[in-house]
């Protein structure tokens, strides 16, 4: 195994931790925070953190809350590696439908190897005093910052993207096909993932895209473009993609969040009449996104 090989391997874990780096009072900044709400209350929040910046050694660092947010334990629950060299960062959480919860991180030798990868943990326990964890294992190449989606015929849909641009992207050439908005497919609950496609949008900036199925039974993708948000369809599950246009809905090329309620309308938190990045809105739309 190369040097850089050392971030295939995973990390641990880390439930009790008395370092001062680990603690909130040790940190110098935090970044691309995750929140989710199990089905009996419990509040999980991840971002990531470590070191002066971003960096080799970052590592991310989970919060619990049990009483709707008015206290948090924290930090619950590190998850860094023991190589130095490697990073942990841009990390979510996600309450699947059988009603587990689900932890995602990116791991990369130094700031970006061009490979990097998707790792999860899960529990079935979200709302247990000291829920077991699975042993984290590495799904995809790349990096997931947004949830997954999940289709009306059951089948999962992760949103990992190889960027395209980016210092250290030549490091695995192998990999020149994979460096779109792509999608992994799990259709057995998340036992195995597939790369099944992705989108090409030009002028995408670190992806962060996120992908809603129509009720016209496309798939709406979004991603974060220099211009703003860019858009790509499919029409065969994830496998293919339209070129990729401007979708209008504008932006300071900065993260948005695109979801469908329970109530059937769809959720976008995006900027609106920005000058930079402020006004951030929550927008309903009832009519599948024409509105």
């Amino acid at each position: 195994m190369s040097t850089s090989d050392s971030a295939l391997q995973p990390p641990r874990l880390i439930f009790t931790s008395s370092e001062s780096r680990h603690a909130d009072s040790g940190r110098f900044w935090q970044g691309i925070p995750s929140l989710e709400r199990t089905d009996n209350g419990t509040l999980y929040v991840i971002f990531y953190s470590g070191q002066k910046t971003e960096e080799s050694g970052n590592f991310a660092v989970v919060m619990r809350s049990g009483d709707n947010g008015q206290n948090w334990i924290s930090p619950w629950l590190i998850v860094e590696h023991d190589d130095p060299a490697v990073r942990v960062y841009d990390p979510n959480v996600w309450q699947d439908p059988l009603g587990r919860l689900w932890l995602f991180w990116a791991q990369s030798y130094d700031k970006y190897d061009g490979r990097a990868g998707v790792w999860a943990a899960v529990t079935e326990q979200p709302d247990a005093v000291s829920p077991r964890w699975s042993e984290p294992r590495r799904i995809a190449n790349g990096i997931m910052m947004n949830k997954p989606a999940v289709l009306a015929d059951g089948t999962w849909l992760l949103p990992c993207a190889v960027w395209a641009s980016y210092p250290g992207g030549e490091d695995h050439p192998e990999l020149q096909e994979e460096r779109f908005s792509n999608v992994y497919a799990s259709t057995d609950q998340g036992a195995t993932f597939t790369r099944r496609g992705g989108a090409d949008i030009a002028e995408r900036s670190f992806d962060e895209h996120m992908v809603v199925e129509l009720r016209d039974g496309r798939l709406w993708m979004l991603v974060r473009t220099r211009y703003g948000i860019g858009q790509s369809f499919s029409s065969d599950g994830g496998a293919s993609w339209t070129s990729g246009t401007d979708s209008g809905l504008g932006g300071p090329c900065s993260r948005f969040f695109i979801a469908r309620l329970r109530s059937g309308r769809l959720l976008l938190v995006n900027h609106v009449d920005f000058t930079g990045r402020n006004n951030l809105a929550a927008l309903l739309s009832d009519d599948d996104s024409k509105t």
